[in-house]
């Protein structure tokens, strides 16, 4: 019998006023309260600040993060937020801007040509986010103060007394802890977000004040992002195949548009959008465009000149193969996927960008024969690597079409119930440890996959040098998911990934070759979230009757410390082989008391840049990152 319900009806029904729906629903606007949400709202303060800039109406922008780490200033020397007050509803312009939704000098195109936000909600979903904003407008030869509370007015717009010089707008804001959890803004992320915005928008004086680390920064970059591709080459450690880029602009029907192309030895495709100078990490139709002008350029280049090589079929990817390129357009209605602008959706875009970038890559590539005949080499090196490559794999998917435990590798403790939900495979270095595990795991849902010493690099190793080692091919039958063309996450026996190592340095240098191996050949599992990473004891800690594990150094510092004066037993943990099966069930095993990391990449360019300055051949980056932190070792193990 079906319960009761409370009555519905038109009182049912609540109506939000304001900014309150962007207090209720913050999501819906940021795309999460956690740091990317956090860091959106320095994002929509700063694109209108750039957007004065795109127009001709400022030449710098300031950013800066104060000594606090959570309170945030953006001013330009633009035209100053209007101060009159509006005709139907007799508020001053700065209170429209800051306290309506769909309140903004957008719409019409007639003060901004082209501009990033366009909804007239970026302004007011900060202020409503933010429990005090200020802003200071400098216009009509006075400066007009206007505070705020939770998105509320709580002065009115006050002028100077004194006449001020310049014009211009500042906004100084502290976002809302009952909105966001954590409210600490990365000055890493800040700093690289205003770097890109100097080179997509040349000629702008950009620059940072961190008040915590009290460095002061400015960028300006006139080549625009010819310079960013020579950036972003240099940041993925890798070497271009020809000297000169392949660059465009001026295209007619839009506003402003740049393109730059260049092939490297990188095994990636490194691919950067923007669409009125917000990045579109997502792409977009301006993106497809570029990307097909691009591929049927080629293609036209390679049949024309009779380059086709024999017993091997060109794909796209193989032409995508390190790649790097960017695109820059300015379009007057841009539609974004979201308040968050990470995807352009106007289909008008993708055949116009498409059919006005393709004669004018062909046209390069036929004046500039040595270089397109290197991309084109470039090009059939990929194509044979990848069928190389595929044989690797089909001859991994041959051991394993056969279904049944047979074909498992011999020493994989699988589980009762591997192919169902609620299992995990736990990935271990060496018997000893995997004998501990198999004694100390649940047999049902846990899997033990034990591995023979440290497991090649593979930064910079095509996939079929990785299939040649045995413990990573054991690893890809284990997971029967397949590798490379032959990737089917449907087929993963298990629902968790988990690695498992000792919590010394030797422990974390297995977990960090484990993630290199994950992050370039089976990238998907992290993305879909289903590899973790174990957090067992370095250290027991008995104190009276009590018995505490630490994970590490400082750990158990801390646990000490909240224990002054009282006797000690410490033990320190060689390995997991060690361990009682019972305590590593308890430890490390148990899902009720266990502590694990679930492995994200939240920049996937940052993500990118630290394991090739870490993982890959040239050892320079490394020795910058030793050198740069030498001081902040304590202790050195040199055993």
């Amino acid at each position: 019998m079906a319960q009761a319900t409370a009555q519905y009806d038109a009182s049912s029904l609540v109506h939000l006023e304001g900014l309150e729906p962007v207090r209720k629903r913050p999501g819906m606007y940021i795309g999460g309260v956690g740091p990317a949400g956090l860091h959106h709202l320095i994002w929509e303060i700063l694109d209108n600040s750039i957007d004065e800039a795109m127009n001709g109406h400022a030449t710098e922008v300031r950013v800066t993060l104060h000594e606090d780490g959570s309170t945030v200033t953006v001013e330009d020397n633009g035209r100053g937020i209007p101060v009159d007050r509006h005709p139907k509803t007799g508020k001053p312009g700065v209170e429209m801007a800051f306290c309506e939704l769909h309140a903004g000098g957008k719409f019409e195109g007639k003060n901004y040509a082209t501009s990033g936000g366009l909804h007239g909600v970026g302004a007011s979903v900060v202020n409503a986010l933010s429990t005090k904003l200020t802003v200071v407008v400098k216009r009509d030869n006075f400066a007009w103060r206007m505070d705020f509370e939770r998105g509320k007015p709580v002065t009115k717009l006050l002028k100077s007394k004194d006449p001020v010089r310049g014009t211009g707008t500042t906004v100084t804001f502290h976002p809302d802890p009952q909105i966001f959890p954590k409210i600490i803004f990365d000055a890493a992320t800040i700093r690289s977000r205003i770097e890109v915005a100097s080179f997509i928008h040349k000629g702008i004086k950009l620059s940072f004040d961190d008040q915590q680390s009290k460095t002061k920064e400015q960028f300006h970059h006139p080549d625009g992002i010819a310079e960013f591709l020579d950036k972003l080459t240099k940041d993925k450690g890798t070497r271009p195949v020809t000297e000169g880029i392949a660059k465009f602009e001026k295209v007619e029907g839009v506003e402003k548009f740049e393109c730059v192309f260049r092939w490297t030895e990188s095994t990636e495709e490194v691919m950067r959008s923007f669409v009125n100078g917000i990045p579109t990490p997502e792409g977009g139709t301006h993106e497809i465009g570029m990307r097909a002008a691009m591929l049927k350029a080629l293609r036209n280049y390679i049949e024309t000149h009779n380059l086709t090589p024999r017993g091997i079929k060109i794909e796209p990817q193989d032409a995508r193969e390190g790649v790097f390129g960017l695109i820059s357009c300015f379009i007057r209605e841009p539609q974004f996927q979201g308040q968050t602008k990470e995807k352009l959706n106007n289909p008008e875009v993708q055949p116009f960008v498409e059919n006005a970038l393709r004669p004018l890559f062909e046209q390069w590539l036929n004046a500039n024969g040595t270089s397109a005949n290197a991309i084109i080499a470039r090009i059939i090196a990929a194509a044979r690597a990848r069928q190389a490559s595929r044989e690797a794999s089909d001859a991994v998917s041959r051991k394993t079409a056969t279904s049944g435990r047979l074909t498992l590798p011999g020493k994989l403790s699988d589980c009762i119930n591997a192919g169902k939900a609620g299992t995990e495979l736990f990935i271990v270095e060496g018997d000893s440890a995997g004998g501990t595990g198999k004694m100390g795991r649940d047999r049902i849902h846990q899997a033990i996959l034990p591995l023979r010493g440290k497991v090649p690099n593979t930064e910079e190793s095509g996939l079929k040098k990785v299939l040649e080692n045995k413990e990573y091919c054991d690893l890809v039958t284990a997971l029967g998911c397949g590798i490379g063309s032959n990737f089917d996450p449907a087929k993963l026996r298990y629902e968790r990934i988990v690695l498992l190592a000792d919590a010394d340095s030797d422990g974390h240098h297995i977990t960090t070759l484990l993630l290199t191996f994950f992050y370039r050949h089976l990238k998907e599992l992290i993305t879909a979230g289903k590899i973790y990473i174990a957090m067992p004891p370095l250290y027991r800690i008995v104190i009276g009757k009590d018995t505490f594990w630490a994970a590490d150094d400082d750990d158990k510092k801390a646990i000490l410390a909240k224990h002054p004066g009282k006797k000690d037993e410490t033990t320190r943990f060689k390995g997991l082989g060690e361990m009682d099966p019972k305590v590593l069930w308890e430890t490390t095993l148990n899902p009720k008391t266990r502590r694990m990391l679930r492995v994200e990449i939240d920049d996937a360019i940052a993500c990118d840049r630290v394991i090739n300055e870490l993982m890959g051949k040239d050892p320079s980056a490394r020795f910058r990152f030793i050198m740069d932190r030498a001081e902040e070792a304590e202790e050195v193990d040199l055993m």
